[in-house]
């Protein structure tokens, strides 16, 4: 599996890459794995102010439906459109094309709190 040293971490198996005060948000390789195949996204939060943990969607697998996390607090300013008629992005680049949303952080101290790669992925057993 693949981790990026790059990014920060959720419990939620979420990573977020920040650029300035600009945030991308996918799923992790780990848990694109433990879903299966991806058939849909479900993101109706575009243009919400959300806080941190909230949920901002939901993403639809073979095997189960589960929820998605917003790791810091912000506006959703995007999502990505290509995973409406290919959400199998998610599985096959969850840290290039299949990136889900970007956020305006509007509280870039929460991401100190988030897990490192070393920490996620001893969460992860990996």
């Amino acid at each position: 599996m693949n981790f990026p040293s790059g990014l920060k971490y959720t419990k939620e198996h979420e990573w977020i890459k920040v650029e300035g005060d600009t945030a991308t948000i996918g799923i992790t390789d780990f848990a694109q794995k433990e879903l299966g195949d991806i058939v849909y996204m479900d993101v109706n939060s575009l243009g919400k102010n959300l806080k941190q943990d909230e949920i901002f969607g939901t993403v639809e697998a073979v095997k189960t439906v589960s929820d998605l996390f917003i790791p810091a607090s912000g506006e959703i300013i995007e999502f990505n459109n290509k995973l409406n008629s290919t959400p199998e992005l998610v599985n096959n680049d969850p840290y290039g094309e299949g990136w889900i949303i970007k956020i305006k952080l509007s509280n870039s101290s929460e991401i100190e709190n988030l897990m490192s790669v070393d920490t996620y992925t001893q969460l992860i057993g990996a």
